[in-house]
């Protein structure tokens, strides 16, 4: 089996990234975006999904988190598009359902060659700690105009804002994971009848 991995470094007048992914690894995450609370979601992903996750992240956090967060869903977008190639014999479809105390979210993602996103979560806070919660969904956005994937995420319940934003992270990790899992029955196929992705 082909290893499914990639490292993309991203260099601009406002931050420097690299992201490594292994789409089969273990759950290992190291994590230094200078953000704590995007490096605690980021670490949801990893775990959840069962990926090997380096990020590291240097932005002009004097400014506002904006660049940074947006800048790092952008460059992991990029390496899971590299990582997952031609996607010959990917599920491609995955979706999941995640609690945490009173809050639920649910996540589908689809490895369509299509961006697009749609984002129905209301916060009930503005900021969790010093993290303005906008920038999750700049995160997402970031994401998938450069993973070339559709992305549905809802919140459907929650009142704890911190809550709320760990069941996306969460579900979104465990969706991908479903996405990204090999079909030993369609090994070479592409799955869509158009025959490319």
């Amino acid at each position: 089996m082909l290893m499914r991995t990639a490292q993309v470094t991203r260099n601009t007048q406002e931050t420097q990234i690299t992201v490594t992914i292994n789409l089969d690894g273990q759950g290992k995450a190291e994590l230094d975006s200078g953000v704590p609370f995007l490096d605690h979601m980021l670490d949801q992903i990893a775990r959840h999904g069962m990926f090997d996750l380096s990020v590291a992240a240097k932005g002009d956090l004097h400014v506002d988190a904006h660049h940074t967060v947006e800048d790092i869903g952008i460059t992991l977008g990029q390496a899971l598009n590299r990582a997952v190639a031609d996607k010959k014999g990917l599920v491609r479809y995955g979706h999941a359902y995640v609690p945490l105390d009173e809050a639920l979210s649910r996540v589908v993602i689809d490895l369509s060659g299509r961006p697009g996103l749609q984002f129905n979560t209301t916060f009930t806070r503005a900021v969790i700690g010093n993290f303005d919660v906008d920038l999750i969904q700049e995160f997402f956005q970031g994401f998938v105009n450069h993973a070339m994937v559709t992305l549905h995420i809802d919140n459907l319940t929650g009142k704890n804002a911190h809550h709320q934003a760990e069941t996306i992270f969460k579900a979104f990790g465990r969706a991908l994971r479903m996405a990204v899992t090999t079909d030993p029955r369609c090994d070479n196929l592409i799955p869509s009848t158009k025959g490319v992705l």
